[in-house]
């Protein structure tokens, strides 16, 4: 039985690799293919979409240009104004909100004939948003359907996919994530919860407290394909005695070399410390002791990327 399942994580893994060959050669090409900035809306979607024959390559294809010329704005999404979202002007602009992100994805997909949705939500972005549910809808995103069964239905987030905004959401710092598209469904709903849970697919948290009392995933947290995790709560009470045993369940034949843990943000971060871990079948485990009596995020890096965050309560 372990062998047969061996076998498949292998070949999970090998169609998984084949897959982001195959999404390497289309994004090539839309590379080269530039911002076309003198170009309406209607050209864009054309020229990037008319290469490719199946509509998984097509929205594939829509993911990357909007990714690569579309940027967050900061002012308005700090201030949630939507009211330059209408596709047409988010080419003029090249700048945008979340919710602006999905409207234009949709659109093009719209226009390549895939059927696809905008669907509004949360999410969280730093660990200040630890069991503190946000007044309003804070988030937007994709789901895509290529086929009839429930199962054709697939995550994007192209907005996620394009970068993030600083703490203080005045600057966008680009960094493309390929794994916003078509994610894995666990992996996606650890960071996202929709207003309507008819568009939650596969399991996920049951309510939106249950979602808002998870850690906060980074997107290079989603890039390993982090779906579990142990503590499960994003909050973890403790003692200076005590040690704190952490499994990290995540997409496996993911090498990783190193890990750390920052005690504190900003300018009251520690020095990071490495952590001894180990990583088998998919599964990061170690243990740590929070020897300083204190209250305090924590933030665990792997290979020095920030890939999740706790607040951490440690009584003496």
């Amino acid at each position: 039985m372990k062998i047969f399942i061996a076998s498949i994580l292998v070949l999970l893994s090998l169609f998984a690799t084949g897959q982001q060959n195959r999404f390497n050669s289309i994004d090539e090409k839309i590379s080269q293919m530039g911002a076309m900035p003198n170009e309406n809306l209607a050209t864009i979607t054309e020229n990037i979409t008319h290469p490719f024959f199946g509509k998984e390559e097509k929205a594939r294809a829509i993911y990357y240009w909007i990714t690569h010329h579309i940027t967050i704005d900061p002012k308005a999404t700090k201030r949630n104004d939507q009211r330059k979202i209408k596709p047409e002007e988010i080419i003029q602009l090249r700048a945008t909100t979340p919710l602006g992100f999905s409207l234009l994805f949709q659109e093009m997909c719209s226009q390549a004939n895939i059927r696809c949705l905008s669907v509004d939500g949360y999410t969280r972005n730093n660990v200040d948003d630890i069991g503190n549910p946000p007044e309003e809808i804070n988030h937007s995103w994709n789901v895509v359907q290529l086929g009839q069964s429930p199962d054709a239905w697939f995550y994007v987030d192209a907005a996620k996919g394009s970068g993030s905004l600083d703490k203080r959401m005045t600057t966008f710092i680009p960094n493309f994530n390929s794994n916003y598209f078509f994610t894995n469904p666990e992996v996606f709903n650890m960071d996202h919860y929709p207003d309507n849970e008819a568009w939650r697919l596969g399991i996920g948290p049951k309510s939106l407290s249950a979602f808002n009392a998870l850690p906060v995933i980074y997107s290079y947290g989603n890039a390993l394909g982090i779906n579990k995790t142990e503590p499960k709560t994003g909050k973890i009470k403790t003692k200076t005695t005590s040690t704190v045993k952490f499994n990290l369940f995540h997409t496996p034949n993911l090498a990783i070399n190193e890990m750390k843990i920052v005690i504190g943000e900003d300018k009251r971060a520690e020095i990071p410390r490495e952590i001894k871990f180990t990583d088998e079948s998919g599964i990061i485990s170690f243990s740590y002791s929070f020897k300083r009596g204190d209250e305090y995020p924590v933030t665990i890096f792997a290979d020095g990327k920030p890939i999740i965050s706790y607040y951490v309560i440690s009584e003496e």
